[in-house]
C-alpha cells in the first residue's frame, strides 16, 4: 500500500454506517405517501450514495421541480424521524477511525447525505473529533462529480496523490477517479464487487477492519 498516503476520505452510507435499510425504507415510504409507481428494492438500493435530488431523479427522470422538492421534504422527515430500521456504524468501523486518527491521518467524509443527516449522525455515533473536514450534497456537487472531494483536498492542502477516497459505490470510485485520487472498494455496501473494480480501486475488502489493516502505519 502506498505510504506517502496522507488523507483518507471515506463515505458514509454503506461504508461507515449500515444505513441502506434505513434508507430504502424511507425512499419507500416517500413513494407510497406520493402516490408514486412502485420501485423495486434494487432500484431503491441503487440510488444510495448519490445526493438526495440526483437520487430521486434517476428513480422518476420525468418528474418535475415540484415533485422532487415535495420529495425531499418527506424523505428527510421519514428518515430523520423514522426508527423502523435504525442505522448503526459497521462492526469495527469505531475502532479502524481511531486507530487511522492515531497514525496521524487527515480523515474526512464526503456523503450523498445531507449536511442536518450527516451532523445527526457524527453526533450520535460520537465520531465528530477524528474528521478534519466533511462535505455533504446539498452543499456541493453530488457524487460522482468530482467537486466535495476537490474542495477537501484543497481546504487541507493535499495533493491528489496523497489522498485515498474509501466507498461502496460506484458512484464514490468513479468521483476517485475524476479527481485523481485512489480508491479503495468496500465490498459490503449497496454495489457489486464488479461494478466497484471497473473503477480500478487499489483493492476492495470485505469489512471495514480489513481495509484498515491496509492503511495502519504499524
Amino acid at each position: 500500500m502506498n505510504n506517502q498516503f496522507k488523507l483518507i476520505v471515506f463515505d458514509w452510507d454503506g461504508t461507515l454506517m449500515d444505513s441502506e435499510a434505513q434508507i430504502t425504507q424511507s425512499l419507500a415510504n416517500v413513494i407510497t405517501e406520493l402516490a408514486l409507481t412502485e420501485r423495486s428494492n434494487h432500484e431503491l438500493r441503487n440510488v444510495i450514495g448519490l445526493g438526495l435530488p440526483e437520487a430521486i431523479r434517476q428513480l422518476y427522470p420525468s418528474e418535475g421541480k415540484v415533485t422532487i422538492e415535495k420529495f425531499t421534504d418527506r424523505y428527510r422527515h421519514h428518515f430523520l424521524a423514522g426508527k423502523q430500521n435504525p442505522s448503526v456504524l459497521f462492526d469495527g468501523a469505531m475502532e479502524v477511525i481511531k486507530r487511522l486518527h492515531a497514525d496521524d491521518y487527515l480523515l474526512a467524509v464526503a456523503t450523498g447525505k445531507s449536511r442536518r443527516g450527516l451532523e445527526r449522525s457524527i453526533s450520535e455515533t460520537q465520531l465528530g473529533d477524528y474528521f478534519h473536514i466533511t462535505r455533504c450534497a446539498d452543499e456541493t456537487r453530488s457524487k460522482p462529480h468530482p467537486q466535495m472531494l476537490l474542495e477537501i483536498m484543497d481546504v487541507l492542502n493535499v495533493a491528489p496523490e496523497e489522498t485515498v477516497m474509501v466507498g461502496d459505490t460506484e458512484y464514490d470510485l468513479q468521483m476517485a477517479v475524476e479527481a485523481g485520487t485512489a480508491s479503495l472498494g468496500a465490498t459490503y455496501g449497496v454495489h457489486t464487487v464488479e461494478r466497484l473494480q471497473a473503477h480500478q480501486p487499489l483493492a476492495c475488502f470485505d469489512n471495514i477492519s480489513e481495509m484498515g489493516q491496509l492503511l495502519y502505519k504499524d
